[in-house]
């Protein structure tokens, strides 16, 4: 398989060049997410719009915890699926075996405002990610990780400001105990599938995944809940009569 060599000069050699499933994916328009992200609450109303469309998307914050609490992402998804190693750690380390995790080959395919989401099966009690993982990451310009497996070192993920959402917090190295099966393949995430090139969103309340198909239209509605929000909450402050509150939103879909 060809190597482009946009990618040749970054990657690592971290995993067989022939489990990269797509070099690049379709992005949004990067002034859409910045007008998102201008709102709170985004990951409830997002849930919100993608239960209306019949689309299972959403991911409690009680399964994917916010390392640094009060920060809010939305970027495209750039994938990595990891597998149990057949081997014990302890023979790994006899047998001087070769770590099979490829976090920095995954974040060499990212552009700027990117999140990588790892599927590691929802073990939280192992780690993909640590301190040197997360430097590169944002060394990537990325916009933030969502882990499905555990994480470690996360003095130094609050000590980068980098946002990362985990299923666990831990000081188990996932070396020898993990292997990267693909990057940019389909994966699961808190029991919601990810393909590359999905809006990942994420807050406090937790991780919403949207289609790509859908991006446009979830965003756009989106927006117009935010804004009619901001109206309502606007008129309670104020003290408008009931009657103006209700011209603005029925109390029956609040």
């Amino acid at each position: 398989m060809k190597i482009p060599e946009k990618y040749r000069r970054r990657l690592m050699g971290l995993i067989p060049v022939e489990r990269i499933k797509a070099w690049t994916i379709s992005r949004p328009p990067k002034s859409l997410l910045q007008e998102l992200l201008s709102y709170e609450g985004l990951t409830p109303t997002l849930s919100d719009i993608l239960d209306s469309m019949g689309i299972a998307g959403a991911i409690p914050g009680s399964i994917l915890k916010p390392v640094i609490p009060g920060k809010k992402i939305a970027g495209p998804a750039v994938t990595l699926k990891y597998l149990p190693e057949r081997l014990t750690p302890a023979q790994s380390f006899h047998e001087r075996a070769k770590a099979k995790l490829a976090d920095r080959d995954a974040y060499a395919l990212t552009e700027p405002g990117d999140v990588v989401v790892i599927d590691g099966g929802g073990r939280g009690e192992i780690s993909s990610m640590g301190g040197l993982s997360t430097l590169m990451a944002k060394k990537y310009g990325l916009a933030g990780n969502i882990v499905d497996c555990g994480v470690r070192d996360v003095g130094e993920m609050i000590k980068l400001d980098f946002p990362v959402w985990s299923r666990g917090i831990t000081p188990i190295t996932g070396k020898f105990r993990l292997e990267a099966l693909e990057v940019n393949g389909p994966v699961v995430c808190g029991w919601v599938q990810v393909i590359p090139g999905d809006l990942v969103v994420a807050d406090d309340s937790g991780v919403v995944i949207v289609p790509q198909n859908f991006i446009g239209v979830v965003v756009k509605q989106a927006i117009e809940v935010f804004q009619r929000e901001n109206r309502l909450m606007e008129a309670i402050e104020e003290g408008s009569s009931i009657d103006e509150i209700k011209k603005i939103l029925d109390p029956k879909k609040w």
